[in-house]
């Protein structure tokens, strides 16, 4: 219990802290990068024709939104995200654009949701942070209705997305306080192995679980290239710490890794995921 409770707090700020302004900050970046993900996740809701979505770990809501705008007037998307500054930005951009969509700013693994109110739950990326996968998967589960989809993507190994770790094998002589992934989680490569994944569902009373790896052709602007290394990832927490004449160097030694990714005007590379599929059973019986 307080393995999981510390893992909680750290989760708790560094997403209410240097990770949620990072992505704030690099907001349209991101979204930019992580297109071909959301484009699959809505075909998903529509291929389910589902009308009450939740958008598990939803950032500051792209993904919320191009689901909502697929759903229509029928049906309605809800985000849910531990980030206080990424939920304000969502909603702040919902108001603005008139979007139909909601946000929640809670912790997924134990916000109390109201029983079988979901046709479908979905992330993009957003799963993997869990102190208590089970208990967060259970949690979901009593969120969906009975049949209910769960379809989320996830990533795979380290060795299989070079690009993701470019900058923290580049900075690692600068920065010797750099701290080192933890592959047992939570973090990003937390569900890398994919017997752990089916575990881990099928313990929290999930059915039809399929999982298939998936490749993503991932691009955006080599202008925004500094941009993405000074905001982003373990190096970028960092970064917003240190003072300027520091930063720069680190930030000019980092990019200077990122040259196999550069072709022409554009920074290109392969996202190595899961495509996770599962459904809640039938019987309306939630424990």
């Amino acid at each position: 219990m307080g393995i999981t409770s510390t893992a909680d707090d750290e989760q708790a700020r560094l997403w209410n802290g240097p990770a949620g302004r990072g992505w704030v900050e690099a907001r349209d970046v991101l979204e930019e990068i992580f297109r071909p993900f959301e484009d699959r996740l809505v075909r998903a809701v529509s291929g389910a024709s589902a009308c009450h979505v939740l958008d598990v770990g939803c950032g500051t809501g792209g993904t919320t939104f191009a689901v909502a705008q697929a759903l229509g007037p029928s049906g309605h998307c809800t985000g849910i995200d531990i980030s206080e500054p990424m939920i304000a930005t969502a909603r702040a951009r919902a108001a603005r654009n008139d979007v139909p969509a909601s946000f929640i700013c809670a912790d997924a693994q134990t916000y109390v949701f109201a029983p079988a109110s979901f046709d479908m739950i979905i992330s993009r990326l957003g799963v993997m942070f869990f102190a208590d996968p089970v208990r967060a998967f259970a949690n979901l589960r009593h969120a969906a209705r009975p049949g209910g989809a769960l379809r989320f993507i996830a990533w795979r190994g380290v060795a299989e997305n070079p690009f993701m770790t470019t900058a923290e094998r580049a900075a690692a002589p600068l920065l010797p306080n750099l701290p080192a992934r933890r592959p047992d989680g939570p973090g990003q490569f937390a569900f890398a192995d994919r017997q752990r994944v089916a575990a881990l569902l099928e313990a929290s009373g999930w059915s039809a679980i399929e999982i298939q790896p998936i490749d993503f052709a991932c691009s955006f602007p080599k202008a925004e290239l500094v941009r993405y290394l000074s905001w982003l990832g373990p190096v970028g927490v960092i970064l917003q710490g240190m003072d300027e004449p520091a930063r720069l160097r680190v930030v000019e030694t980092i990019s200077a890794a990122f040259a196999p990714y550069l072709h022409g005007e554009e920074v290109r590379f392969t996202a190595a995921c899961w495509m996770v599929a599962a459904q809640a059973p039938m019987e309306a019986a939630y424990g």
